[in-house]
Protein backbone atom coordinates (compact mmCIF):
# COMPACT_ATOMS: atom_id res chain seq x y z
CA UNK A 1 0.00 0.00 0.00
CA UNK A 2 0.88 3.56 -0.58
CA UNK A 3 1.03 6.25 2.22
CA UNK A 4 0.61 9.85 1.01
CA UNK A 5 4.11 10.54 1.01
CA UNK A 6 4.61 7.81 -1.60
CA UNK A 7 1.50 9.31 -3.27
CA UNK A 8 2.56 12.66 -2.96
CA UNK A 9 6.54 11.06 -4.16
CA UNK A 10 4.90 9.44 -7.40
CA UNK A 11 2.90 12.62 -8.65
CA UNK A 12 5.27 14.96 -8.12
CA UNK A 13 8.09 13.51 -9.67
CA UNK A 14 6.40 12.09 -13.31
CA UNK A 15 7.71 15.43 -14.42
CA UNK A 16 9.74 18.87 -14.69
CA UNK A 17 12.59 16.48 -12.14
CA UNK A 18 15.23 18.80 -11.57
CA UNK A 19 18.44 19.14 -13.81
CA UNK A 20 20.71 20.69 -11.41
CA UNK A 21 23.83 19.72 -9.05
CA UNK A 22 21.49 18.01 -6.53
CA UNK A 23 18.43 17.00 -7.97
CA UNK A 24 16.76 15.11 -5.34
CA UNK A 25 17.61 17.52 -3.20
CA UNK A 26 15.71 20.72 -4.88
CA UNK A 27 12.98 17.69 -5.61
CA UNK A 28 12.64 17.01 -1.72
CA UNK A 29 12.22 20.91 -0.86
CA UNK A 30 9.69 20.89 -3.48
CA UNK A 31 8.02 18.40 -1.65
CA UNK A 32 8.67 19.66 1.81
CA UNK A 33 10.76 16.69 2.58
CA UNK A 34 14.43 16.06 3.11
CA UNK A 35 16.55 14.47 0.54
CA UNK A 36 17.28 11.99 2.92
CA UNK A 37 13.38 10.71 3.13
CA UNK A 38 13.34 11.18 -0.85
CA UNK A 39 15.71 8.95 -1.36
CA UNK A 40 14.42 6.13 1.15
CA UNK A 41 11.17 6.37 -0.06
CA UNK A 42 12.16 5.71 -3.62
CA UNK A 43 14.63 2.62 -2.57
CA UNK A 44 12.15 1.45 -0.60
CA UNK A 45 9.22 1.64 -3.53
CA UNK A 46 11.84 -0.16 -5.71
CA UNK A 47 12.37 -2.81 -3.98
CA UNK A 48 8.86 -3.43 -2.77
CA UNK A 49 8.39 -3.46 -6.85
CA UNK A 50 5.64 -0.57 -6.25
CA UNK A 51 8.33 1.09 -8.58
CA UNK A 52 9.62 -1.37 -11.43
CA UNK A 53 12.36 1.48 -12.15
CA UNK A 54 13.14 5.03 -11.49
CA UNK A 55 14.73 7.31 -13.97
CA UNK A 56 14.76 9.43 -17.48
CA UNK A 57 13.19 7.77 -20.71
CA UNK A 58 15.39 9.09 -23.26
CA UNK A 59 14.04 9.62 -26.91
CA UNK A 60 16.88 7.77 -28.41
CA UNK A 61 15.93 8.85 -31.88
CA UNK A 62 16.73 12.28 -31.05
CA UNK A 63 20.00 11.48 -29.95
CA UNK A 64 21.02 9.82 -33.22
CA UNK A 65 19.17 6.23 -32.10
CA UNK A 66 16.34 4.07 -33.06
CA UNK A 67 13.18 3.05 -30.67
CA UNK A 68 11.24 -0.04 -32.23
CA UNK A 69 8.19 -1.30 -30.76
CA UNK A 70 7.81 -4.81 -30.00
CA UNK A 71 5.37 -7.56 -29.20
CA UNK A 72 5.34 -11.51 -27.92
CA UNK A 73 3.07 -14.22 -27.70
CA UNK A 74 3.93 -15.52 -24.40
CA UNK A 75 1.91 -18.80 -22.86
CA UNK A 76 0.94 -17.87 -19.44
CA UNK A 77 2.39 -20.79 -17.85
CA UNK A 78 5.90 -18.75 -19.47
CA UNK A 79 4.74 -15.08 -18.41
CA UNK A 80 6.74 -14.24 -15.43
CA UNK A 81 10.07 -15.93 -16.98
CA UNK A 82 9.43 -14.38 -20.18
CA UNK A 83 9.14 -10.73 -18.32
CA UNK A 84 12.67 -11.56 -16.41
CA UNK A 85 14.07 -12.22 -19.90
CA UNK A 86 12.90 -9.13 -21.81
CA UNK A 87 13.71 -6.91 -18.65
CA UNK A 88 16.89 -8.09 -18.00
CA UNK A 89 17.49 -6.51 -21.57
CA UNK A 90 19.50 -3.08 -21.26
CA UNK A 91 18.03 -2.25 -24.30
CA UNK A 92 14.35 -2.81 -22.59
CA UNK A 93 13.14 -0.37 -20.37
CA UNK A 94 9.39 -2.65 -18.91
CA UNK A 95 6.81 -4.42 -20.98
CA UNK A 96 3.32 -4.43 -20.45
CA UNK A 97 0.64 -7.22 -20.31
CA UNK A 98 -2.19 -7.12 -23.13
CA UNK A 99 -5.44 -8.94 -23.20
CA UNK A 100 -4.68 -9.81 -26.32
CA UNK A 101 -3.16 -12.37 -28.36
CA UNK A 102 0.00 -10.73 -28.86
CA UNK A 103 -0.01 -10.55 -24.58
CA UNK A 104 3.54 -8.69 -24.15
CA UNK A 105 4.46 -5.53 -25.50
CA UNK A 106 7.75 -3.59 -24.93
CA UNK A 107 10.28 -0.63 -26.64
CA UNK A 108 13.74 -1.39 -27.41
CA UNK A 109 16.33 1.67 -27.78
CA UNK A 110 19.82 1.84 -28.51
CA UNK A 111 22.07 3.69 -30.36
CA UNK A 112 22.03 1.74 -33.33
CA UNK A 113 19.39 -0.73 -35.15
CA UNK A 114 21.61 -3.61 -34.98
CA UNK A 115 22.08 -2.82 -30.97
CA UNK A 116 17.84 -3.32 -30.79
CA UNK A 117 17.94 -6.53 -33.30
CA UNK A 118 20.63 -7.92 -31.21
CA UNK A 119 18.76 -7.28 -27.92
CA UNK A 120 15.46 -8.77 -29.79
CA UNK A 121 18.01 -11.75 -30.82
CA UNK A 122 18.89 -12.51 -27.11
CA UNK A 123 15.39 -12.52 -26.42
CA UNK A 124 14.33 -15.01 -29.22
CA UNK A 125 17.14 -17.26 -28.22
CA UNK A 126 17.04 -17.30 -24.35
CA UNK A 127 12.80 -17.77 -24.82
CA UNK A 128 12.58 -19.54 -27.85
CA UNK A 129 9.47 -17.23 -28.47
CA UNK A 130 9.14 -14.85 -31.49
CA UNK A 131 9.52 -10.52 -31.00
CA UNK A 132 7.76 -9.14 -33.80
CA UNK A 133 9.17 -5.89 -34.52
CA UNK A 134 6.83 -2.89 -35.24
CA UNK A 135 9.49 -0.19 -36.33
CA UNK A 136 7.93 3.90 -35.50
CA UNK A 137 6.23 4.88 -39.03
CA UNK A 138 5.16 8.47 -37.55
CA UNK A 139 5.49 9.83 -34.12
CA UNK A 140 3.09 10.88 -31.68
CA UNK A 141 3.69 12.63 -28.59
CA UNK A 142 0.91 11.64 -25.62
CA UNK A 143 2.09 12.48 -22.44
CA UNK A 144 0.91 9.83 -19.75
CA UNK A 145 0.58 11.27 -16.01
CA UNK A 146 -1.18 9.11 -13.49
CA UNK A 147 -2.86 10.91 -10.16
CA UNK A 148 -2.31 8.15 -7.07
Amino acid sequence: MLDETDRRILNALQGDFPICQRPYLAAADRLNLSERKLLACLKRMLKERVLTRFGPLYNADRMGGINVLAAMVVPEADYEDTAAVVNAQPEIAHNYRREHRLNMWFVGAGETPGAVETAFLRIEAATGLPVYRFPKEREYFVELKLKL
